[in-house]
């Protein structure tokens, strides 16, 4: 394999579901390549971040004996509905409410904790990507050339833009990891600034909230539309990171335009 195949096995080797051939084969890989091998301790580090601050959803005590009990009692009733007590029914829905009520919660705090994660990891590959040798794999100002980089790397097409009329130069591209998955990473310039965009296919739709977090000095811009999912991050201020952003979500009728 490839030193990129590689680094997108390390996750998969992390959470321990890498083929034992395969396995064996990172490991060999990992004790000759620094790169790799930090990227593996960053990604455990993660993982332990993640198990240390994300709470433990458990149901109430009371919850769960109310539930036990409704379906106790509606495991022993064989009786037609005209014999039972008029009010027989009101505790086994309270006890239902109360478990779709805990569900709820329970799904929500789950899609909170996995936004979470997904945002300390694009942060930290934002970070990692600022490192001497980390920032891209293809280097180029030209979307012509940047673009193609990845037929065959990627299972999509990233669109990419060129905003050097605006001052955003296109620097170049990279594969990267996010979400579970292989993502496009395209890197514009600002002054002294870096800006990267992680795009990566979306489940369709309509477009998504935009949502605006900063952490650590840096902003991370994230967005949706029919087609992808976008995270974009920098240190830059955020008057002008809104403003990449903005042209960067406009339409094709402008002069900037993807590919074909």
């Amino acid at each position: 394999m490839t030193h990129g195949e590689m680094q997108l096995q390390v996750d998969t080797y992390v959470d321990g579901e890498l083929a034992p051939e395969d396995a064996r084969e990172l490991e060999a890989h990992l004790q000759e390549c620094g790169e790799c091998a930090e990227l593996r301790h960053s990604r455990i580090a993660l993982g332990a971040a993640i198990r240390r601050e994300v709470p433990v959803l458990q149901a109430p005590r009371a919850l769960r004996l109310a539930v036990r009990e409704a379906i106790r009692s509606a495991g022993e009733s064989r009786q037609p509905p005209r014999s039972l007590h008029p009010l027989g029914w009101r505790p086994a829905l309270l006890a239902a409410s109360l478990a779709l009520v805990a569900l709820g919660g329970w799904r929500l705090g789950l899609q909170r904790a996995a936004d979470g994660a997904l945002r300390d990891q694009v942060l930290a590959s934002h970070v990692r990507s600022l490192m001497p040798g980390h920032l891209t794999d293809v280097v180029s100002s030209d979307q012509h050339t940047v673009k193609p980089w990845f037929n065959g790397k990627l299972d999509f097409s990233p669109p990419v833009y060129d905003f050097a009329g605006w001052g955003y130069p296109l620097l170049g591209g990279r594969l990267d990891y996010l979400d579970g998955r292989p993502v496009a990473a395209l890197v514009y310039g600002r002054r002294q600034h870096f800006i990267n965009v992680f795009l990566w296919p979306g489940r369709g739709g309509t477009a998504g909230e935009r949502t605006t977090i900063t952490r650590q000095g840096y902003h991370l811009l994230r967005w949706t539309t029919p087609d992808y999912q976008y995270w974009v991050a920098s240190d830059l201020g955020m008057a002008e990171l809104t403003e990449f952003a903005r042209l960067l979500r406009q339409d094709d009728s402008v002069t900037a335009r993807p590919l074909p």
